[in-house]
């Protein structure tokens, strides 16, 4: 059974993908020459694929924190600016699903999950769909032990945020599966 969405969701959908394509313009996706919007566009069809199949509640806001989640991460786009632009409950989740550069690497995923956690389950979708997209061929250059943690960092992404949506869990757990380790 499929939710309706509405005109309102589509509208500011699109502004957040605006807004992405500006932020993201220089950016390229990992290990290619594609824009970095491919990778934006992949977690955005993963959470509507998810949709349709065991509905998300708040998927108007999940989508645009998927278009967004890594503005702040990436490109440095502040908190105050995404508030304005697309109100308290996107910037928040956006927070959320970025890791702090003020942490050392190893530590930057656990205090995200932990943020993510208070977020409603919509956020952690979006984060159980950005790692699906990441889980496809790892970059060229990475080193297999990086490759061996990234597919084990996605077993800990799952534990901890599955319970949002059984389909989203399944994709994942289905990469995780796959992902050369």
């Amino acid at each position: 059974m499929t939710q309706q969405i509405d005109y309102a969701d589509q509208e500011a959908w699109l502004k957040a993908w605006r807004f992405a394509a500006e932020a993201h313009a220089q950016q390229k996706f990992p290990g290619t020459d594609m824009p970095y919007l491919v990778h934006l566009g992949m977690v955005g069809m993963e959470l509507l694929g998810a949709h349709a199949q065991d509905p998300i509640d708040g998927i108007g806001i999940a989508m645009q924190c998927a278009i967004l989640h890594d503005a702040m991460e990436d490109q440095d786009v502040s908190h105050g600016t995404l508030v304005a632009e697309f109100g308290l409950a996107v910037a928040d989740g956006v927070a959320a699903l970025s890791k702090s550069p003020s942490l050392p690497k190893a530590e930057a995923m656990a205090d995200s999950l932990k943020r993510i956690l208070l977020q409603p389950k919509a956020i952690w979708c979006v984060k159980l769909a950005d790692r699906i997209s990441n889980l496809e061929a790892p970059p060229h250059y990475w080193s297999q032990e990086k490759i061996t943690a990234y597919g084990e960092e996605g077993n800990v992404i799952l534990a901890a945020l599955g319970a949002a949506n059984g389909y989203l869990a399944r994709r994942l757990a289905a990469k995780i599966a796959a992902y050369p380790s």
